[in-house]
């Protein structure tokens, strides 16, 4: 397979499958950008837009994907807000089985002919000591300005779903599924928490028909004036069981009226009527990002695992 192949939907099947295995396994090494919901969230919301700049590479034992990456090139990102943001580096996903572990080498290697020239970041699992050893040998370095106090490194948290508190939802305000919602209300409900984002109706409906996307458990909040005040997607890996927050937001004028919280359990108990035994979601995870962890962390929810930021310079 050559450089320049361009990631599909049929790939990103492939990729979740990979996810899936590890899983099942070792839950700590699925890194942060390559889980089964991650992968299928960001290709829904992002291939329309950036999906020209977006190469894979993919590797096979037999008949199973046993390690890919996926490497997203320099580009302009326009937000709904009216801003611009030009994104100037190569960033890697991707996922190696622990059963074939030096084959990241090979991914290594291939990111560094595909992005060469360019700045360079990667996100592998802080728990991957050997991946992290290869990517040191291939001139790698931790990136300083993810791991500070404001950095950008993120951490998985699980919980089970044995035991799941009812949820307390303020007066006025009522659940509802984006099924029930509709995608103009879906889509201003995550724009209303998150303003910067670029997502649109059209990268709703390319969303939809990801694999592990249910809109019985994208669940939201609507207000008494009718709009929707929080929001969450719930991705369901029904292979092993488990439901993935991402992404989970609220409306700034109605925030701190506990609305995430009754929300999260809210989900948490539809996912496991619908035959989840567990649930993850990522967050920051530097001191200087309370609040996501501390929502998480009231609802049940514990770190398992981080990713280790790296990046390499131009060259």
């Amino acid at each position: 397979m050559g450089n320049a192949e361009l990631l599909t939907a049929a790939d990103v099947r492939l990729m979740q499958g990979l996810a899936q295995r590890i899983t099942a396994t070792r839950l700590d090494l699925v890194n942060g950008d390559t889980s089964y919901g991650e992968l299928a969230w960001n290709w829904g919301k992002g291939h329309a837009a950036y999906g020209d700049g977006w190469f894979r590479r993919l590797w096979f034992s037999g008949d199973d994907l046993v390690a890919w990456g996926w490497a997203r090139m320099p580009h302009q990102v326009r937000r709904r807000d009216g801003t611009v943001k030009d994104v100037t580096e190569a960033c890697l996903a991707h996922q190696v089985h622990p059963g074939h572990a030096g084959l990241v080498d090979d991914v290594i290697d291939w990111y560094d002919t595909t992005a060469a020239g360019l700045e360079r970041t990667a996100l592998p699992c802080a728990a991957d000591e050997f991946g992290l050893e290869r990517w040191t040998a291939h001139g790698y370095e931790t990136d300083p300005g993810s791991l500070g106090d404001t950095g950008s490194w993120t951490q998985l948290n699980e919980r089970d779903l044995t035991d799941v508190e009812p949820p307390a939802l303020a007066d006025g305000f009522r659940f509802r599924t984006a099924d029930e919602a509709g995608p103009e209300a879906v889509v201003q409900a995550h724009v209303d928490a998150w303003p910067r984002s670029a997502y649109t109706v059209e990268a709703y409906q390319d969303l939809r028909r990801t694999a592990g996307y249910r809109g019985d458990l994208h669940v939201l909040v609507e207000a008494p004036d009718g709009t929707m005040a929080a929001s969450a997607i719930m991705w369901f890996d029904e292979v092993n069981k488990t439901v993935e927050f991402e992404p989970v937001g609220t409306h700034p004028a109605h925030r701190r009226l506990g609305l995430a919280r009754a929300m999260l359990l809210h989900a948490m108990r539809r996912a496991r009527d619908a035959g989840a035994t567990h649930a993850t979601v990522a967050c920051l995870g530097a001191p200087g990002h309370p609040k996501a962890r501390g929502l998480y962390y009231g609802v049940g929810f514990r770190e398992l695992s981080r990713d280790a930021p790296l990046v390499k310079t131009a060259g």
